[in-house]
């Protein structure tokens, strides 16, 4: 919000609220093994931001060596998925593990590494990602 003051010019950028265009807290879909605890996306100006928590109900995953079995965690709602061909990188933690997780055009959120640590049933693990939608060249 723009505070005025006398003699300040009106101009296109002051009179921006910077609100998000659209936002969700609904439709994303766990994969087998892990459950939604909390999930806020937000879209404003071809740019979208994601906040996903989910926990671990399937069996330990082994990071012990950095490099963990590619493993599917959710789906994003349509809408909310990138629309451009190839992989959007976003980050993932529970407090003690931590890694990348990409994000397909599908909507597939896939855990990919992991810092050396374990990630244990009944971890909260949050994922964060930014991108933007279209081609940008």
């Amino acid at each position: 919000m723009t505070v005025w003051l006398a003699g300040m010019e009106i101009t296109a950028d002051r009179l921006n609220d910077y609100s998000p265009d659209a936002q969700t807290s609904t439709g994303l879909t766990a994969a087998s093994g892990f459950s939604v605890a909390d999930f806020y996306a937000l879209r404003s100006k071809g740019t979208v931001s994601i906040d996903i928590t989910l926990t671990r109900t399937g069996s330990e995953i082994d990071g012990s060596t950095g490099n963990i079995a590619n493993t599917d965690c959710c789906t994003l709602p349509s809408g909310w998925r990138p629309d451009v061909i190839g992989l959007t990188i976003g980050f993932w933690g529970d407090g003690v593990a931590s890694g990348d997780f990409s994000i397909d055009t599908t909507g597939i959120c896939q855990m990919r590494s992991s810092n050396g640590q374990n990630i244990s049933n009944g971890s909260t693990i949050r994922l964060t990602a930014t991108f933007n939608l279209g081609n940008v060249a």
